[in-house]
């Protein structure tokens, strides 16, 4: 099968797109399997709200409630042994992606609990139990970058498991993150595994900046022209002044030792990247951040519309980062805290994933009576 150009054309800048997307009909239909090979697929991130959607939607997971509502099991053991059957699946799907790229790509992505996110012990637990039960060596455990979150992704690391950092929105955090990285891989080393097959992405959200902060433009009292000079640029400015920190973390003594004992690079992984002001291009978050080194989570109507027309306009990142600092200096002179924009934002996310796995544990208790 032939690639579509403008996937395959990000894909030869360097950014390895991902689908943000994940459920049993996808996987039974060869779906994943299509876009591998049509829309240049090299890897799959999953999170609670698209679980919920995948396991309350259809009769795909018929079957399987019926067996495990047989054998006596709980709303929470029925999403486990679900959820993990499918990334377990997506994982053999994208198995050759993952060999011919050695590991870099075919990646795929399952997070602990939501509600554990606060709890640094249980969020090991858990992400080890996942790991295991997927069984996997392509299988990545999503961890939330909260302050609890940033020792469980160092000890979790250093467990030899592979880590999708998630929910990172501030600049400060992915610096905090990108310590806990590389005193996960000195454990790692320290515990005698093989930094070779340790991977790792930070997954930093996109649009959700913009939307607080435009709301913010729009309802203070400012100028009509420095309201429309402001709206739109700060979710990109902050991505690209991430990528920046992950440049200069390359130059460090401490990365390069680890890179001496085979370590891969953390690499940059632009979420949240569904076009959600409908007056924005609905690529505005993947042809703003092409870089080497990165990773494009798409959900797939942002997919298709890569696919249709997508094709490269901008710039690279780093040739605009004198006006990324320039423009949240500007956003900042017209009274958006951005400290407090990044802490709510954080919340937030947390809580609509909460809220999800909340709601998704409602469903599945009533659909294993159902199905008694």
């Amino acid at each position: 099968m032939t690639q579509n150009q403008y996937t395959k054309a990000l894909d030869d800048a360097g950014v390895s797109l991902w689908l943000d997307d994940l459920s049993r009909d996808r996987l039974t239909s060869g779906d994943l399997q299509e876009l591998i090979d049509t829309k240049t697929i090299t890897g799959v991130t999953t999170n609670p709200a698209i679980f919920a959607k995948a396991l309350t939607s259809g009769n795909a997971y018929d079957k399987q409630l019926t067996e495990l509502a047989a054998s006596g099991a709980d709303a929470t053991t029925a999403i486990v042994e679900m959820t993990t059957d499918d990334v377990r699946a997506a994982c053999d799907v994208l198995a050759d992606v993952y060999a011919a790229t050695d590991g870099y790509d075919g990646r795929v992505s399952i997070e602990v609990d939501p509600r554990l996110a606060r709890n640094t012990e249980e969020t090991v637990a858990q992400a080890i139990e996942l790991q295991q039960k997927v069984g996997r060596e392509n299988v990545m455990v999503k961890i939330p970058a909260t302050t609890e979150g940033l020792p469980a992704i160092t000890r979790v690391l250093a467990e030899g498991i592979s880590v999708n950092v998630t929910l990172i929105f501030s600049l400060t955090r992915y610096r905090e993150v990108i310590n806990a990285w590389l005193a996960g891989l000195e454990g790692a080393r320290t515990n005698g595994h093989d930094l070779s097959k340790l991977h790792s992405v930070a997954s930093f959200f996109v649009s959700r900046v913009d939307t607080e902060i435009d709301n913010q433009l729009e309802a203070a009292e400012l100028p009509d022209n420095q309201v429309q000079q402001l709206r739109g640029r700060a979710g990109i400015a902050n991505a690209r002044l991430a990528y920046r920190i992950f440049e200069q973390a390359q130059e460090t003594e401490r990365w390069q030792l680890l890179a001496a004992s085979n370590a891969r690079l953390q690499r940059p992984l632009w979420a949240s990247t569904g076009t959600k002001n409908p007056e924005y291009s609905d690529v505005r978050y993947v042809n703003g951040l092409v870089a080497e080194h990165t990773v494009n989570t798409l959900p797939e109507a942002t997919l298709n519309a890569v696919a249709d027309h997508g094709e490269i306009t901008d710039t690279r990142i780093p040739e605009y980062y004198e006006m990324d600092d320039e423009d949240l200096d500007a956003i900042a002179r017209a009274g958006v805290d951005y400290n407090q924009v990044v802490e709510k934002l954080e919340v937030e996310g947390l809580e609509k994933f909460v809220d999800a796995w909340n709601e998704l544990l409602t469903d599945i208790e009533e659909q294993l009576k159902r199905h008694q």
